[in-house]
């Protein structure tokens, strides 16, 4: 279930998906200057990360992502997060990224159905 909220003064979207029998609510707001992803099973924010294309020095793109709160132990996250600014920089955006992942599981396959949720679902 996908919900599109116009209000002022930030366009959302909220779902959620069951991944690994775990609920996940996700939420995808659109700034003007970032993107702000949600997506938690525990109810709360969990670790932040922040994501961005670099500068185009060449012709393959690099992306810088890093952990602005939480764990800092947790690849997977990093991975998350880097798939997620691939899939918005591929769309010729070069918005950041604000990614708050608070979950229960941390496997590839949680992971994976939450950048596939987000993509399938972008305000970008």
């Amino acid at each position: 279930m996908s919900v599109l909220e116009q209000n002022f003064p930030v366009v959302q979207k909220k779902l959620s998906v069951d991944l690994k029998r775990n609920k996940t609510d996700i939420i995808i707001c659109s700034y003007d200057d970032h993107f702000l992803v949600i997506a938690t099973q525990i109810g709360t924010m969990g670790t932040i990360l922040h994501a961005r294309k670099d500068a185009d020095i060449s012709v393959h793109p690099t992306f810088s992502v890093s952990v602005i709160f939480g764990k800092r132990d947790e690849p997977m996250l990093v991975a998350c997060a880097r798939q997620l600014i691939e899939h918005i920089s591929s769309s010729g955006t070069s918005q950041p990224l604000v990614l708050s992942l608070g979950l229960k599981d941390h496997s590839a396959e949680t992971l994976k159905g939450i950048v596939s949720a987000v993509t399938e679902n972008r305000l970008w």
